[in-house]
């Protein structure tokens, strides 16, 4: 990979308030790359800033920002063979750390300039008319969703999403869940309903998760214990290891109404209660990542 020309998109409500131009200097500089910045004012700013980029013929787009800014950044790039290189800048980053992705910012930008360097494709997930990169959820994490503000996340990184898990699962109701998978109905019942395209550590499957295999992970946590469904909760929004008791199912397309009506998040975005219906876009998106060191 070579790249000459690049658009930087940069989400400024995200992550730490940290001066970030003189870091993105220094790298492109030393490595004689022409970059521009685009700065997002609002919601769809990184979507219409990301296919800009593609016609205006960069060799590659950088996001700063949080998971939502990656996912709109790379919904901007949908059906083009432009690579995405994310530049963590958000209180969890889950997809970069799902991907590899270093979370020193220089050493994420280097990504750019790295001979070794290797692009990677991974599925996307569209809910309506959005786009997401991770997870879809029901119940308590909708809540965590809702209720861990931007300050609070300024404030206290991750730290705000389980004490947001803590204080949602004291009265965390059972849900029955009506399941339309590929266009076969499942009932079910539990408190949180995940819908995956990534995070290898969310749960104990035989196999790990994989975001560029065509196909939805769908689970349903039974576990009613308190303690299990707050860190069950909190880890579905850090998208890392948990160990309470699930129901697993895969397809490529997924309707769940929950009854009673429980909230619902796609990486970390509150959408409306109730019902959602997912589906698997294949190989949306082209990553730039760290190559394989054992063969450097």
């Amino acid at each position: 990979m070579n790249f000459k020309r690049v658009h930087v998109i940069v989400n400024p409500a995200s992550g730490k308030d940290e001066p970030i131009l003189k870091t993105l200097n220094n790298v492109f500089h030393a490595a004689g790359i022409d970059w521009d910045i685009y700065v997002t004012k609002k919601g769809g700013d990184a979507r219409r800033l990301a296919h800009e980029a593609v016609q205006a013929g960069a060799d590659a787009v950088a996001v700063y920002g949080g998971d939502g800014t990656v996912a709109e950044v790379a919904a901007g790039l949908f059906n083009s063979e432009m690579p995405l290189v994310l530049l963590p800048g958000g209180t969890t980053n889950a997809t970069a750390r799902s991907i590899g992705i270093p979370v020193e910012l220089a050493e994420a930008t280097k990504l750019l300039a790295d001979p070794n360097a290797q692009v990677r494709v991974m599925d996307m997930l569209q809910v309506g008319e959005s786009y997401f990169l991770g997870v879809v959820a029901m119940g308590i994490p909708g809540e965590v969703a809702a209720t861990a503000d931007r300050e609070s996340k300024d404030r206290w990184g991750n730290l705000a999403y389980a004490l947001s898990a803590v204080r949602a699962t004291l009265n965390a109701p059972n849900s029955d869940y009506t399941i339309t998978l590929d266009g076969q109905e499942i009932h079910s019942h539990g408190v949180i309903c995940v819908i995956q395209n990534q995070s290898a550590g969310l749960m104990h499957l035989k196999q790990p998760i994989d975001g560029a295999d065509g196909l939805l992970d769908v689970s349903i946590f039974l576990d009613q214990n308190v303690g299990t469904v707050s860190k069950a909760a909190a880890n579905v929004l850090l998208r890392t290891e948990n160990v309470a008791p699930f129901e697993h199912w895969q397809g490529r397309e997924v309707t769940v109404v929950s009854q009673p009506a429980q909230a619902i998040q796609a990486d970390g975005e509150v959408l409306p209660p109730g019902s959602v219906t997912v589906r698997v876009l294949p190989g949306a998106v082209r990553f730039v990542v760290p190559g394989d060191k054992s063969k450097q």
